[in-house]
C-alpha cells in the first residue's frame, strides 16, 4: 500500500507520532560526523541517530561500552550543525545513566545543552525506570531500547537473537509498555523475532523502530558505515547493503597512489 509522505520542515516527536497513525514508515540512520549527517539530512531520513556505535566504527573497539559522555558530545555537536530537517537522538554512553537516576539526569542535560541535540536514547526497561523519568521530567524526549542491547554485551554473552523464549518475550512487552507509560516517544527494537516486533508495535501508540526486528516495525534504523559497505566484515542477515564503498573507497586510494608515483598527478592542468 503507498502511503502519502508529508513533507517537514523539521521532523518533530508529534511528526513521527503523526507518522505512525497515517502508517508512513519512519526512516533512521546513524551519523557522526559533519559531512555524512549533511549527506543524510539532505535525502530526507527522518532520524539522525548519533549512536554510541561511533565506538566501533569510528574509534574501532569491539563494543560500544568504552565510549565516553564527552565524546558523544563531541559527535553531536557535529552532527547537530549538519541537520536541517531531521530529529538528532543521541544515545547516552554506558555508564553515564543506568544506576544513578541524578547522573542519567547530568549526563542528559549537558548532551542536549552542549550539543544542542533534541532527543536522548537509553537502553533497557524497568531497570532504568527512574532514570528515565528523571531525564522526561527535566522535559527531555526519550526514546527507548529493547531487545538486543548492546551495552549490556557481556551480560548476554554474545549478539544473537533476543526474546525468542515466552518468558524474555513477554518482559520485553511489559518493558515496552513501561517505557510508553513513562513518557518515551519511540522504541528501538533490535534483533527480535519478527512476530514479536509486529506484537509490540500494535500494542503500542508510539513509533516502533527496528533493526533486525522484521518488516512490522513502525521504521528502520542502519548504521551508515554498514548501509554504504564501508564496513565489509560485520554481515547479519538483517543488513542490506545499498553500495560497496570498502572496495570502491580502496581502488579509489589504490589509483591514487599510483599516480602519484607515476608523477601523473597533478598535471598540467592540475596546479597553479
Amino acid at each position: 500500500m503507498s502511503i502519502s509522505k508529508k513533507e517537514f520542515k523539521r521532523v518533530t516527536v508529534k511528526s513521527l507520532m503523526d507518522m505512525k497513525k497515517r502508517g508512513e514508515k519512519i526512516s533512521m540512520l546513524t551519523a557522526y560526523d559533519f559531512s555524512m549527517a549533511r549527506i543524510i539530512d539532505n535525502a530526507n531520513v527522518d532520524i539522525i541517530l548519533v549512536g554510541d556505535s561511533a565506538s566501533n566504527v569510528m574509534a574501532g573497539h569491539e563494543t560500544t561500552l568504552p565510549i565516553t559522555l564527552d565524546q558523544m558530545i563531541y559527535h553531536a555537536s557535529s552532527v547537530i550543525r549538519a541537520a536541517n530537517r531531521a530529529l538528532v537522538v543521541v544515545d547516552i554512553p554506558f555508564g553515564s545513566y543506568q544506576s544513578d537516576p541524578k547522573e542519567a539526569l547530568r549526563s542528559a542535560i549537558r548532551i542536549m545543552k552542549e550539543s544542542g541535540a533534541h532527543a536522548v536514547k537509553v537502553e533497557g526497561g524497568i531497570e532504568i525506570k527512574e532514570s528515565v523519568k528523571r531525564i522526561l521530567n527535566a522535559g527531555i524526549p526519550v526514546m527507548g531500547h529493547l531487545g538486543l542491547t548492546p551495552q549490556a554485551i557481556y551480560k548476554f554473552g554474545s549478539y544473537s537473537v533476543r526474546a525468542k523464549e515466552t518468558e524474555e518475550a513477554k518482559k520485553l512487552i511489559e518493558d515496552a509498555k513501561l517505557l510508553e507509560r513513562l513518557g518515551c516517544f519511540a522504541i528501538v527494537l533490535e534483533k527480535i523475532p519478527a512476530s514479536l516486533t509486529k506484537k509490540v508495535s500494535e500494542e503500542l501508540t508510539i513509533p516502533t523502530i527496528g533493526i533486525g526486528g522484521g518488516k512490522f516495525a513502525d521504521g528502520q534504523v542502519l548504521v551508515i558505515h554498514d548501509l554504504l559497505g564501508m564496513t565489509h566484515e560485520f554481515n547479519p542477515r538483517f543488513l542490506r547493503r545499498y553500495m560497496n564503498l570498502y572496495e570502491d573507497m580502496g581502488n579509489a586510494i589504490s589509483q591514487y597512489v599510483k599516480d602519484v608515483k607515476s608523477q601523473d598527478f597533478p598535471n598540467e592542468e592540475e596546479q597553479y
